[in-house]
This record gives C-alpha cells, structure tokens and sequence, in this order.
C-alpha cells in the first residue's frame, strides 16, 4: 500500500501541497512509519488563500513548516474516531476542533473524502487550509 506522499502525489489534486511539504522538509517525516492522520487541503484550497500568501510562506520556512504541521496528527483517525473525540492535537502542538454539525468538518474546513487509507496513516481531504488559532 502506498503511504501519505505517494498517495498525495500520485492524486494529481494535492500539487500546492507536495511542493509545501517539500519546501518544509517533511516529506521524510510523513513517509516514516507514523502512523499519521493527515487532513489534506487540494490545489483549490490552497487557492483560497489571499493573494501571494503560497509566495510569502515558500519564502518563510518556519512559518510554512508550523501550518503544515497543524495539518497532521499522530495516530490514525477514522471520521468516526474523530467525530467522537471531537478535538484533537496536530503535530504543531495547537487542537483541531472537529464540529460535528451540518458536516463532517475540520477546524473551518469540510472534510470532501475521508478515510483515505494510507501504509503509514489515513488521508482526509479538506476544502479549505486550516489555521492555527
């Protein structure tokens, strides 16, 4: 079974995300055995983004490393573990609230795939990138 990367690369909808992870340095670290639960923003969610906000982040490792990182949770959560859980903890260290009403959501994100399995963790693919705070 392929893991997290292989999986977002092959995808074809995970481009601006690929390149941030390897503009972070942590394609290492989401290829290693985790497990991991990773809630992955497609290329429209990092289009949401204001204006040359990708731009400014390449250029801002540490930054861009702390968004990304918010992004993945060590363990392996299905959508209904997460929903009962309600909250939990990235990698970065901050909670992710996991509202469970009208949709199965992330932070301010909805979750469009879930339960995208993964060698080393589980795949959610989110409509939006998520922020710490």
């Amino acid at each position: 079974m392929p893991d997290i990367v292989d999986i977002a690369v092959s995808a074809g909808s995970f481009e601006t995300l690929v390149t941030a992870v390897k503009a972070a340095g942590l394609v290492e670290t989401l290829k290693s055995p985790g497990p991991f639960t990773v809630f992955a923003p497609t290329d429209e969610a990092f289009a949401k983004l204001p204006p040359g906000t990708i731009h400014t982040l390449v250029q801002n490792i540490p930054q861009l490393t702390r968004i990304l990182t918010f992004h993945v949770v060590s363990g392996k959560y299905t959508k209904d573990e997460l929903v009962k859980l309600g909250v939990v903890t990235s990698i970065e260290g901050s909670p992710i609230p996991i509202p469970t009403a009208p949709n199965f959501e992330v932070k301010n994100a909805t979750v469009v795939a879930a339960d995208i399995e993964a060698d080393n963790g589980i795949i959610h693919v989110i409509d939006r990138v998520i922020l710490m705070g």
